[in-house]
């Protein structure tokens, strides 16, 4: 069988140079992103291992996550990864306590914790989605900086989920 691009001999040599050019692109990519880019992502205190390092900044504050009027629980071992790794935000009970770790106040914020929990913050309806901090909406929104002892209560609104469902059709008390 011919293949396109194959039967004539001048667009075969166009062809082939086109595909080594295509895997030379290629080649350089990957080994672009395994030398440069992922040394770089896994130094970033929200994606490195706490493992083998010297902490000296340690912060614990509780969460409390509402979807969809919901409460959604928060299991114990979050930020363990596979192969042994501790991520610098991480849970060890159920209890809503999470604890951050770094070498320094890196900065981090609920949306971080969220991120490491994997909440889908894009499913949601932002105008009606809130978080508050110790009693009190946040006009930060994912992005409030971690304090300590602090509590977050995360509540968000799917974009999925119908209001209406919630409410009986009785008229409302005066």
């Amino acid at each position: 069988m011919i293949w396109p691009g194959t039967g004539d001999p001048y667009k075969r040599k166009k062809t082939i140079k086109f595909l080594a050019i295509t895997a030379g692109i290629g080649a350089i990519t990957v080994i672009i992103t395994l030398v440069v880019v992922n040394p770089s992502i896994s130094e970033q205190p929200r994606h490195a291992c706490i493992n083998d390092i010297d902490v000296n900044w340690k912060i614990e504050f509780t969460v409390e996550i509402m979807v969809d009027n919901k409460k959604i629980g928060i299991p114990s071992n979050v930020g363990f990864m596979e192969g042994g790794c501790q991520r610098a935000i991480y849970t060890l009970d159920n209890d809503g306590k999470v604890y951050a770790e770094w070498i320094e106040d890196p900065g981090f914020e609920i949306g971080h914790f969220l991120w490491i929990f994997k909440v889908p913050l894009r499913d949601r309806v932002t105008n009606k989605s809130v978080i508050y901090v110790n009693g009190e909406e946040s006009p930060h929104y994912s992005e409030h900086p971690l304090h300590e002892v602090y509590h977050y209560r995360v509540e968000l609104v799917s974009k999925d989920f119908d209001t209406l469902k919630d409410k009986d059709f009785l008229p409302e008390e005066n």
